[in-house]
């Protein structure tokens, strides 16, 4: 125990360091605990100032400070050269910041100790695990299970990383039949380029990045030194066949904060943002907000609100194609881990109903997150990082039929690898895919990506490709037959030859209406409006093998 002067020096330099009121509270609680119990062997400190400057660092990484929190632990590391934890420490915020190379040499060094914190081994495993190095990996996990507690190795989840080295392997060994491609510079930078999301009919590319917009943009100096994130967008070159002119979404979704958008909907209507600003009282915790269309630019992003948003973490959404449903991922308390993934039906043009967990099947103890559904209204995809992942986060599939949903199936490799896959997104033509991962090889710490599934059929439940592809775009704008504007919430419905509805909406602000349906076949749509006359028509919608076919008709209704 240390002599009463050392106690009040400690407390004196430790709050120094504070400005919040129930901080120093904790400290004095803090304080008077055995020494003991912030002692690992030989990386006890005899110096008190390195030990409270040890205790600050590791809180300002905890806020992700990490460029700030690395400083305070190399001037640790200057006193205390062969402290394994201090050691440790350095190589988590060098990993945090994305600097593998120097955590590894860090972690090395620190193994080689002949007293090492056991954290090392369990960070070296992670590495080891990203570099596609499973068998080193697993030796380093079981290292770090032999060196703590049979408590402290579930806590860290050691045994969900080792099932993920042999998933890794098995999955490795049967590869699927994709073609995987980095988009290249056109699309991608040396920054982080990831959350890719595409219209139903393929003709935009939205994506999240992290690219300065001028050489004035401003920096996060304090949290990993990079620039804040913005939403960028690109569109489809049809003579080139590929995305081009990725820019700057045009309107007010970007701010000198962190924006990041999470989907675009199925019309390129709305965009999705997730937002968690400590200046912005809307969005200060992490909460979902949603930018509309107008003259072709995105307005300000306003909060989703109750009962989307609450006072935990909320980190994106994305609707389907009818616009009836939202999906969301949240930490609210009814979950099965971290990050679950939510439902909500819509009860009007303003309010949603209760949020419903997607349940046990989809839903682990681990973070689920990365959702993306499909034009075909019933194909979610996702990301989790639990046992079934290659590492970090995979990308899964799950089908809603006949009332639930289907087991998650792993897309498997080389769509998915050892490093952070994923958002997925898929057009109504479902030759290809669009991806983010952070794998090696690309032009920055996270790139986008096109899968040719020309062989693997991701709409289809056994995979299996078939001659046509199936889905076609019923799009348009209904108007007021005499002033010739845009009529908001008229009620738009498309039955087949049978009678049998297939899709219902309500028209947009504007008077646009979507849909998304089966190629090939006749349909009847009827659109109603109190106050104007019924519409009844037959529609021929076609289908293409080469890409998406989409119907525009405009309607006139009249009083």
């Amino acid at each position: 125990m240390l002599a009463l002067w050392h106690l009040v020096n400690l407390l004196y330099i430790y709050l120094s360091y504070q400005t919040d009121l129930f901080m120093k509270l904790k400290c004095v609680i803090w304080l008077f605990l055995p020494f003991g119990l912030f002692a690992q062997k030989n990386n006890v400190f005899t110096n008190t100032g390195d030990f409270a400057k040890l205790q600050i660092a590791k809180q300002t990484m905890y806020a992700g400070k990490y460029i700030k929190a690395l400083s305070l632990f190399n001037e640790i590391a200057q006193n205390q050269p062969k402290a394994t934890n201090v050691m440790f420490y350095q190589a988590q915020c060098h990993y945090f910041l994305k600097q593998t190379e120097r955590a590894k040499t860090i972690l090395l060094k620190a193994r080689a100790e002949a007293d090492v914190y056991p954290e090392v081994h369990l960070l070296l495993g992670k590495i080891f695990q990203g570099e596609n190095q499973p068998d080193e990996a697993i030796s380093e996990y079981t290292a770090y299970k032999m060196g703590v507690s049979p408590n402290e190795a579930e806590i860290q989840d050691v045994s969900v990383y080792i099932s993920q080295c042999n998933k890794s392997k098995s999955l490795k060994a049967n590869p699927v039949n994709v073609e995987v491609t980095n988009l290249g510079a056109e699309i991608n930078s040396k920054y982080d380029d990831k959350a890719p999301c595409i219209t139903a009919d393929g003709k935009k590319l939205i994506f999240t990045t992290r690219r300065p917009a001028t050489t004035n943009s401003p920096m996060d100096i304090e949290g990993d030194g990079g620039y804040f994130e913005d939403v960028y967008i690109a569109n489809y070159d049809t003579t080139q066949k590929k995305y081009t002119g990725a820019d700057e979404i045009p309107g007010s979704i970007n701010t000198d904060a962190h924006d990041a958008a999470t989907s675009i909907s199925p019309d390129g209507k709305q965009v999705f943002i997730y937002k968690n600003d400590i200046k912005d009282k809307q969005s200060r915790g992490g909460d979902i907000f949603v930018s509309k269309i107008n003259n072709n630019k995105f307005k300000t992003p306003e909060p989703m609100g109750k009962p989307i948003n609450s006072s935990y973490w909320e980190g994106g959404a994305c609707i389907s194609p009818d616009g009836k449903r939202l999906f969301f991922t949240s930490e609210r308390n009814g979950g099965f881990g971290n990050s679950d993934i939510w439902m909500v039906e819509r009860i009007s043009k303003k309010e949603w109903g209760k949020p419903v967990n997607l349940g046990a099947t989809i839903n682990t103890p681990y973070d689920e997150g990365g959702i993306f559904l499909a034009p075909d209204g019933k194909t979610l995809f996702f990301c989790s990082n639990g046992p079934e992942s290659m590492g970090s986060y995979d990308v899964f599939r799950t089908v809603y039929e006949n009332g639930k949903w289907s087991k998650p199936v792993n897309l498997g490799f080389p769509i998915n690898s050892e490093a952070k896959d994923g958002p997925l997104t898929i057009g109504a033509n479902p030759r290809y895919a669009y991806m983010a991962s952070e794998r090696s090889g690309g032009l920055g710490g996270s790139d986008l990506y096109m899968v040719d599934l020309k062989d693997y059929a991701l709409l289809e439940i056994d995979f299996k490709a078939k001659v046509s592809d199936g889905l076609s775009i019923v799009r348009g704008v209904v108007r007021d037959g005499y002033e010739g504007y845009g009529i908001p919430e008229a009620e738009v419905e498309l039955t087949d030859l049978n009678g049998k509805v297939v899709g219902s909406v309500i028209s947009g602000e504007n008077g646009d209406y979507f849909f998304t349906v089966a190629g090939g076949s006749n349909y009847t749509i009827t659109i109603k409006k109190k106050g104007f006359k019924t519409i009844t028509e037959t529609l021929e919608v076609k289908k293409s093998e080469k890409e998406t076919y989409t119907l525009e008709k405009h309607f006139l209704l009249k009083k």
